[in-house]
Formats: structure tokens, C-alpha cells, sequence
């Protein structure tokens, strides 16, 4: 399998992932809510998901002399590592789900900062105490710039003029459970993967980081039966919806899915040199790269009062803070 060794190429990957997990989402905005909904570009997006995590598994994770292929490893890993895998897949796209919920019933002023800041903490203190790698004061430092930035990015957000139908409370309820679900699955899914395997070693019952990807992928999709059924439902769509859809609007939620799983599949293998912790805090930058389209290419902030600049400006200045210390933290 391949595998990274090298410091500056782990950094390399982890930017990669900020830019892939602050970008996907340009795809179903590419779609458009009010001709394709959520629940039914989302299929597309699993499938996505999928589709990369089988073919990383059965190219990078089943050649060269590193480790074992992915079906022998498979084939001698634990029940209890591959549980923890597809268990992982199913708290993402549980909370991946609830979180675009939240900012429909609430707005991405309150849900956006809230998921997403409590899944920044929790998955990087989860992450740190199951691997410590890595300066903590310097981690956690970052860690609490970057949520610094994320509160001025809510303030900033509250200056947009309101639109109607949005509940702050059921939104805010969502964005908690959804930032919990979120924060738990990147330390789950590095539960199940072999330590040290940068080296090629992959211990007995462990998965190697492309076995786990592609059952991560399978958890995903599987729950996604469950899951965006249900929301489906509640929202009244149904299979017959999706199947009508254009080529286009499929492919845009297949690449969704494609660039997201890219960039955790990196993020994965830079774990490796950089330690879980330090990958998924830097991965998690993406929100800076979400903000910078958001602001630069979609104008999101055309309407706001002149109040609400300087806001702008001190989340990108904490973002940017935030990500040099805890990429300082690696040295």
C-alpha cells in the first residue's frame, strides 16, 4: 500500500483536505435547493463517497511492498475494527445530514459555528487523547482561534437580513447533536486503523487506512438507506424524484462525494506523520476556505451592513491564526 512518510508531503495532504472539505459543498449549491433538495443530492453524494473509498482500496491500498492488500487484510482484520469503521461512516452521515437540517431551520449564523465548532473540538481532543503527537499548547491554542473565528462568523452572519420560516431554536437543537455526531467519527475511524502503520507494520486485528475508508464508505452508504429515507419522507420526495433527475444534477452530487472522500482519504494517510489530532484540526481549517467562497464568490455578504466587516475580517484573521499555530504544532 502506499504510504507517506514525509513531513512537508503530510502538510501538503492536510491542506488538501481543508481545500476538498471547504469546497464540496460548491457542488449542491451548483445544483440549486429549489430544483434538487438535499435528501436527493445526497444519494448521489454517498455514492460518491463510495465509489473513491472502493477504488483507493484497490489501487494505492493494494500495491506496492508496504503492508497487505486490502482484501487480506480485510480478511484478518477484527470484527470489533471493522465495526468501528462502519460505525464511523454512519455517525458522519447521520451528522452531516442534521447539520444541513440545522442551517435550513436556523440559518448558517447559528448552525454553522455551533456543528461545526463542537466537532472541531471534539474530534481534535478526542483524536489527541487516543494519539498524542504534537505540541498541545500550540494545538489547542490554534483549536481555540479558529472557534474564536467561527463566533465572529456567527456575529457577522446575524447582520444578514433574516428570511422567514427559520427556527433559532429547533436549529440550534440540531447543530449540538449534529457537532457531537460529527466530532466522533474521524476518532472512531482512526480507532480501527493499525498505529504506526506509516511504517508498512500492520498489527493483527487492525485495518490498514485504505481497508478502513472503503468500510467507512459501505457504513455510509448502508445508513444512508435509513437515514435519507426517513428525511426524505419528512420532506416529501421520493425515489421516483431522484431517479428523474438530470445528468448534470447527478454529477454534481457524485463529484460532491468524490472531493469530500479525497480529502478525507489524505487527511487519513497524513495522520500518519502528522498524528490524528494535528490532520483533522487542519482539515477542519476548511471552514476558512468555505468562508472565503462564500464571501469572494457568492457574495453571501452583499447585503450586510458596513457593521458586519470587520467582523468579516477578524474571522478570517482568527482562521488564519488559528491554522499557522496548529500547523506550528507538528515542528
Amino acid at each position: 500500500m502506499f504510504v507517506v512518510q514525509s513531513l512537508p508531503v503530510a502538510i501538503i495532504f492536510c491542506i488538501v483536505t481543508m481545500l476538498g472539505w471547504g469546497s464540496w459543498a460548491n457542488t449542491q449549491k451548483l445544483a440549486g435547493k429549489d430544483r434538487w433538495p438535499f435528501e436527493l443530492y445526497y444519494w448521489d453524494y454517498a455514492i460518491g463517497v463510495m465509489f473513491l473509498g472502493t477504488v483507493f482500496a484497490f489501487t494505492l491500498g493494494s500495491f506496492g511492498s508496504a503492508g497487505t492488500d486490502s482484501i487480506s487484510n480485510l480478511q484478518q482484520a477484527s470484527a470489533g475494527s471493522i465495526f468501528q469503521a462502519l460505525l464511523s461512516g454512519l455517525l458522519f452521515n447521520l451528522s452531516n445530514i442534521l447539520l444541513v437540517v440545522a442551517i435550513d431551520a436556523a440559518g448558517m449564523s447559528v448552525a454553522f459555528p455551533v456543528g461545526v465548532g463542537l466537532a472541531l473540538v471534539i474530534g481534535t481532543v478526542g483524536s489527541y487523547l487516543q494519539s498524542p503527537k504534537g505540541n498541545p499548547a500550540l494545538l489547542f491554542a490554534g483549536v481555540t482561534l479558529i472557534v474564536v473565528a467561527m463566533i465572529m462568523s456567527a456575529l457577522a452572519y446575524r447582520q444578514l437580513p433574516r428570511k422567514e420560516g427559520r427556527s433559532g431554536a429547533r436549529g440550534l437543537m440540531f447543530a449540538v447533536v449534529a457537532g457531537c455526531l460529527m466530532g466522533l467519527f474521524y476518532p472512531q475511524l482512526t480507532k480501527a486503523i493499525s498505529p504506526g502503520f506509516r511504517t508498512g507494520a500492520i498489527q493483527a486485528g487492525y485495518l490498514s487506512p485504505y481497508s478502513a475508508l472503503l468500510v467507512f464508505g459501505v457504513g455510509l452508504l448502508v445508513s444512508n438507506v435509513v437515514v435519507n429515507t426517513l428525511f426524505m419522507k419528512v420532506g416529501g420526495w421520493t425515489y421516483s424524484n431522484y431517479v428523474r433527475g438530470s445528468l448534470r444534477l447527478h454529477s454534481l452530487g457524485f463529484l460532491g462525494g468524490i472531493i469530500w472522500m479525497l480529502a478525507l482519504s489524505l487527511n487519513v494517510i497524513a495522520s500518519g506523520v502528522a498524528g490524528p489530532a494535528i490532520s483533522y484540526a487542519l482539515g477542519q481549517g476548511a471552514t476558512l476556505v468555505a468562508a472565503i467562497w462564500g464571501v469572494f464568490i457568492w457574495r453571501e455578504f452583499r447585503e450586510a451592513p458596513r457593521g458586519a466587516l470587520p467582523l468579516v475580517s477578524l474571522m478570517f484573521l482568527g482562521y488564519t491564526a488559528g491554522l499557522a499555530l496548529v500547523g506550528m504544532a507538528i515542528l
